[in-house]
């Protein structure tokens, strides 16, 4: 693998689980990390002129669902939003590609996240308020959140984020309108950062 690739996938990981140490991602978690990887820079799939997409591993809801994530950890604002970059499909296509016991481990959290969005509001997740939404998954992503009982949700909420800012910033419109990387440019090294005062001696 090309060492800048290898560097992109690292700092993609890292910002998805922020302040999260590695030893600390489940095993399922870094395993649909890794088959995630293994599809960035592939095209995503497609289907005929005016032929909707149809979801391989999703139900409806499941999808909406994950849609309705995807676009909270990264809102369309004055650049594209997940949903722009077609982030729920990428994700389906590596649950289709993923072991059984991680896909199963994905698709129970979504599972979890309705029912715990059920108790606590009444409603499930993709019919929740926004400020609902907002909240549950704050309680999710807080290094503080040690509960055994929420342990379900945090792990797939660190999967959701992990796939997600993968499948974002490994597409076409990721690539191009955040990163600023038209496909064409290769650096045979590692140049690193270029501001004189991070440069070795």
């Amino acid at each position: 693998m090309h060492r800048r690739a290898m560097n992109r996938r690292q700092a993609l990981r890292a910002l998805a689980l922020g302040s999260v140490g590695a030893a600390s991602v489940p095993a399922w978690v870094a395993t649909l990390g890794d088959v995630a990887s293994a599809h960035t820079g592939q095209p995503a799939a497609t289907t005929g002129a005016g032929v909707p997409w149809t979801p391989a591993v999703f139900d409806p809801h499941q999808h909406e669902t994950v849609v309705t994530l995807a676009e909270l950890i990264i809102p369309k604002t004055d650049t594209a939003g997940a949903t722009d970059a077609n982030v729920a499909q990428f994700i389906d296509t590596i649950l289709e590609d993923a072991p059984d016991a991680e896909r199963d481990r994905f698709l129970d959290g979504l599972a979890w996240l309705d029912a715990r969005s059920q108790e606590l509001f009444g409603a499930d997740f993709q019919t929740a308020s926004d400020t609902r939404q907002a909240a549950l998954l704050t309680i999710l992503s807080s290094p503080e959140n040690q509960s055994t009982s929420e342990r379900t949700g945090v792990e797939f909420f660190m999967a959701m984020k992990d796939l997600t800012v993968t499948g974002y910033y490994t597409s076409a419109i990721g690539m191009l309108e955040e990163l600023d990387d038209d496909g064409i440019r290769f650096y045979e090294d590692d140049v690193g950062c270029v501001h004189p005062e991070h440069q070795r001696d």
